[in-house]
């Protein structure tokens, strides 16, 4: 089982973080006034949409599936009210190849 670890330091006065992945990745983390990077909840959407990618690109890679381009798009809807949970997200998959299974990629 592996393990996933994250450190969030304050940087400064405001609201701005600085968040190193336990592999030595950073980064800037701020709200909407300081806006010097993404707010910590849009991450939560581009981490869904970035592990669905790799995973399915893998896939038809493996499937020889030759994509010449491939997108994901994840759209989450987070309550306005505390404690601004996410009540949906929403992922869409463009993908475009030659000659694209729709099966092969409906599975993956």
């Amino acid at each position: 089982m592996a393990v996933k670890t994250a450190t969030v330091t304050l940087d400064g006065t405001n609201l701005r973080f600085v968040a190193r992945s336990g592999s030595g990745h950073s980064v800037v983390l701020d709200d909407g006034r300081g806006d010097t990077g993404p707010r910590p909840a849009e991450l939560i959407p581009m981490a869904l949409a970035g592990c669905t990618a790799m995973d399915v690109i893998s896939i038809l890679r493996k499937k020889r599936q030759e994509v010449t381009r491939y997108e994901v798009r994840a759209e989450g809807v987070q309550m306005d009210d505390h404690p601004n949970a996410f009540t949906r997200v929403d992922v869409l998959h463009v993908v475009e190849g030659p000659a694209i299974d729709v099966d092969a990629l409906c599975r993956a």
